[in-house]
């Protein structure tokens, strides 16, 4: 059975509220390009009551509350699903897993949303539906293919909404309508129900206006589906948190020059903010992921698009297609199998380099895209265009890495986002660094995973071996304390470290410590490497959480120094004697 976040989030509205506020936004917005399937309000207005009722009943709802949308290639049961095709549409028979579990958290879904058509492309202006304009600069594009999804979370139409990424998707047009947009490792989240682009590199994604909000709503979606095989779990080494002071690499700049040169001002302002914060950036070289990027289009991967959606396409030559997106389709029928072996060879060596990569930085921070295009200029270029908004996006599925854009401070007329990439499964890690080049709280994509670890000595945050638990990625929870039934005592240890023992019920006091929580993997490393004569046991804490937690045997309890008198190992080395190694 799939863990049920254990997060919490404020809502200021009831459902019903929400839901009335919506629909007064969407009217004053009067952005009809935004929608493809816009509910009856009073629809929508029932399935509020009905989550109304469920928190009455005492059912915990985390997103009750909350409105959301979604990109029109992600089937909900009893609605259109049309990729922005006409011709393509069909009534869905089931609801995505994906949204499945949104609508089980609470949320309320608003309607489904515009898109690039068969999410191909970057710019949001490939849809018989409308061109989709950006939020805060109409005369530009909203970027592509989650273009509608973007706009309505920007313009507060819904509270965060649903998109896919396969190119860059979920990141580009959430930098050109300043939203947060997460795209997580592939598979983490299922893809069942999604109309599929590149069938192997699709990934659901959300976009939302806080990176808290965001994370809340990934969280809720990932877990695997037994009937989707390309659905994952979080492997037992998932790595829960970014360092304290993280490593990021950036393109040297030679690799920016793509970049218009207001993205290029905006992104070294960044880059500069982001230094000042305590994060070391090195310069790295990114030239094989580059090179990897334009195999999604012009080399032979893009037959996975043919295979989506490519019999329709040429069975139905008089539908609303758009030409780029038909003739981007038709084209990957021309690919041999073999130039396809080729190419994923090529992968498999970008992988490899990747690796290599992250092996000296714990993240990459990249510009989320290369330029802010006028629509008007990219109706008459839609190719070229559309081939450089994807510079630094299009390798991060095809090399299976995660992903968080955020916004940044861009220059008047424009919008500017920055994107933190981490290799697969490292999505906490991307979540982690994008908060900090926000400045934003850090927020958590899988609250549940790992194990609860308690330390009250050398391990805490400050002290000499806390850079343990940093490289075995373990988090950082809260403030702990133990039970009144511990005593401390100052081991002979370099470096010094006190240990905890176990006395009768009230036979001691209650001690000062921290929560950790750390992957099942990182856990058994850490007590493979334990010394004498350290253990680790299970202990309940004095506010009821059960956790592992550090104590020592009693032999060398007894020849320690009991110091449970300072009330803790911070308070022992702030009043230590004089002339102690303490």
């Amino acid at each position: 059975m799939r863990k049920r976040p254990t997060m919490t989030t404020t809502l200021d509205a009831t459902p019903t509220e929400r839901v009335r506020t919506a629909f007064a936004r969407v009217a004053e917005c009067a952005r009809p390009e935004v929608w493809i399937h816009l509910r009856p309000e009073s629809d929508v207005l029932s399935d509020a009551m009905s989550a109304e009722g469920r928190v009455a009943a005492g059912e915990e709802l985390p997103l009750a509350g909350t409105v959301f949308a979604v990109k029109d290639n992600i089937d909900v049961a009893g609605l259109p699903t049309t990729a922005a095709c006409p011709e393509f549409a069909y009534i869905a028979e089931a609801t995505s897993p994906a949204v499945t579990r949104l609508l089980d958290a609470g949320a309320v879904l608003l309607g489904k949303t515009n898109l690039d058509q068969f999410a191909t492309g970057l710019v949001g202006a490939r849809s018989p539906y409308g061109i989709v304009r950006a939020a805060e600069h109409p005369e530009r594009v909203s970027g592509g293919s989650s273009s509608g999804s973007a706009v309505a979370v920007s313009l507060g139409l819904v509270d965060f909404a649903l998109g896919t990424d396969t190119a860059g998707s979920g990141r580009v047009p959430a930098a050109f309508n300043r939203v947060v947009g997460i795209k997580p490792t592939l598979g983490l989240v299922p893809t069942r129900g999604v109309v599929p682009a590149c069938a192997d590199f699709d990934s659901v994604t959300v976009m939302a206006p806080t990176l808290d909000l965001a994370a809340h709503a990934m969280s809720i979606m990932v877990g695997p589906d037994a009937a989707d095989p390309r659905s994952r779990v979080w492997p037992r080494d998932v790595v829960l948190a970014a360092p304290g002071q993280p490593r990021v690499g950036v393109p040297v700049d030679a690799q920016l020059e793509v970049l218009s040169d207001s993205y290029r001002r905006s992104f070294a302002a960044t880059v500069a903010c982001v230094e000042q914060v305590g994060i070391e950036v090195v310069r790295v070289d990114i030239a094989p992921l580059l090179a990897a990027a334009r195999l999604l289009y012009d080399g032979a991967l893009v037959a996975e698009r043919f295979d989506a959606v490519g019999e329709f396409v040429v069975a139905n030559p008089s539908a609303a297609l758009d030409p780029t997106v038909a003739d981007i389709i038709r084209r990957a029928a021309d690919k041999p199998a073999h130039e396809f072996v080729r190419d994923t060879g090529s992968l498999i060596a970008a992988k490899h380099y990747a690796a290599e990569l992250f092996a000296d930085v714990d993240a990459l921070l990249l510009p989320t895209t290369t330029e802010h295009p006028f629509v008007d200029d990219v109706v008459a270029d839609p190719l070229e265009i559309n081939r450089r908004l994807g510079t630094f996006t299009n390798f991060c599925n095809l090399l299976d890495m995660a992903s968080v854009a955020v916004p940044a401070a861009g220059e008047p007329g424009e919008s500017f986002g920055v994107m933190t990439v981490a290799p697969a499964f490292g999505d906490q890690v991307a979540l982690d660094v994008a908060a900090r080049v926000a400045g934003t709280d850090t927020a958590v994509v899988a609250p549940d995973e790992g194990v609860l670890l308690a330390v009250f000595g050398a391990h805490l945050r400050g002290q000499p071996l806390h850079h343990q638990l940093e490289a075995l990625g373990a988090r950082f929870e809260r403030a702990a304390a133990t039970t009144d039934d511990y005593l401390m005592v100052r081991l002979d240890s370099v470096p010094p470290k006190p240990g905890l023992v176990r006395v009768p019920e009230g036979g001691g006091r209650s001690l000062p410590g921290e929560l950790y929580r750390i992957s099942q993997a990182g856990l058994g490393a850490f007590l493979a490497a334990l010394p004498e004569p350290m253990a680790l046991t299970a202990m309940t804490l004095a506010d009821g959480t059960t956790a592992v937690g550090f104590t020592c045997t009693p032999a060398a309890a007894a020849a320690g120094v009991d110091i449970t008198e300072f009330g803790g190992w911070r308070a022992f080395l702030a009043g230590a004697p004089a002339g102690t190694d303490g």
